[in-house]
């Protein structure tokens, strides 16, 4: 039997707070994982993190975990902006590395922490592993199949609304419990694209494949925020349109918006000649899948959290009632 991977957590944000942290700390991942060193440049922070979900070292600052934190790997749940850095100082120090959504800002970064990965002989995973739900996989086969006739367009897409503002992780009077959200506005890797539209591009190109040609139109259009009775400005784009160019004439819609969304949602929706796969439902009935449970047509959130078949037991329960969108 393998030793559990010992896991650096890097950030204890939002993501790390509702999610990564109460769902690696169940009992049923022991076996498999060690919450081994959490850091968080807030002062405190890392320590109230570590002494609730039982991490064993806690740090102020990133260098200090890499050195210090005897991991074996980090997840990197910081603001967007930081991923890049933060990713090759963790590949330069030996560690494998888990990105949380979004690995990167640009290609040529993503590119350039691929290569050198492989030439240190280490692993790196990105969020979100949308193809990893079952019911994605039955889509991409039943469009195959011609189970809608020949696939016309593709809608899908997310909107911030006020969800980062009034989060349960914001309000409170605590560390844990009064995160501020103000870099989601910010840029580099602020705006809806890259916290959530995300999940609605991996999804479409595991459908659909890669793309061939994107065009959009971008910009502000809340150009402030409030939190904690201060302004924030916004100066990443929060109203972003894409058109998405698959070939032979085939395209997608997606959006990443201040407010509303595409029908279809983070999963997408997909018309065809003969019919719609609109996420759970055919024609407006559920489609079989492996693991589909007949009596959840909706399973638990946006992201079907639920559809997870590796994630059960109490790991699962935690995941489904802490951290139904990531």
């Amino acid at each position: 039997m393998t030793d559990p991977v010992r896991v650096g957590v890097v950030g204890a944000g939002s993501i790390a707070v509702r999610g990564i942290l109460p769902h690696l700390a169940q009992p049923d991942l022991a076996d498999r994982v060690s919450l081994a060193a959490v850091c968080d440049p807030v002062p405190g922070r890392a320590e109230a993190a570590a002494e609730k979900f039982g991490v064993a070292q806690a740090f102020t600052t990133y260098e200090e975990l890499l050195a210090s934190g005897d991991v074996d790997a980090v997840t990197i749940a910081s603001p967007i902006g930081l991923h890049y850095e933060q990713g090759r100082l963790a590949l330069e120090a030996g560690k494998h590395v888990h990105f949380n959504k979004t690995m990167t800002v640009t290609v040529a970064e993503a590119t350039e922490l691929i290569d050198l990965a492989a030439a240190r002989d280490l692993r790196i995973v990105a969020s979100p592993g949308e193809m990893l739900r079952p019911h994605h996989v039955r889509t991409r086969e039943l469009i195959a199949e011609g189970a809608i006739g020949t696939l016309s367009w593709v809608s899908c897409g997310a909107a911030f609304g006020t969800y980062h503002e009034n989060e349960s992780v914001r309000g409170g009077s605590d560390v844990l419990s009064n995160i501020d959200p103000s870099w989601y506005f910010r840029k580099p890797g602020g705006g809806p694209m890259y916290d959530m539209t995300v999940y609605s591009l991996h999804t479409v190109t595991g459908i659909l494949g890669p793309a061939r040609r994107v065009t959009a139109m971008s910009g502000v259009r809340v150009p402030t925020r409030s939190f904690g009775g201060r302004s924030v400005e916004t100066d990443a784009d929060d109203n972003t349109a894409l058109l998405i160019d698959f070939g032979d004439n085939l395209f997608c819609v997606a959006t990443g918006t201040s407010a509303g969304t595409m029908t279809g949602g983070m999963g997408g929706a997909f018309y065809g000649t003969d019919g719609t796969i609109n996420g759970l439902l055919l024609n407006g009935e559920p489609f079989d899948f492996p693991g589909r449970n007949p009596a959840e047509t909706h399973a638990r959130g946006p992201l079907n959290q639920a559809l997870l078949p590796h994630v059960t037991g109490h790991t699962g329960r935690s995941r489904n009632s802490t951290c139904t969108r990531t």
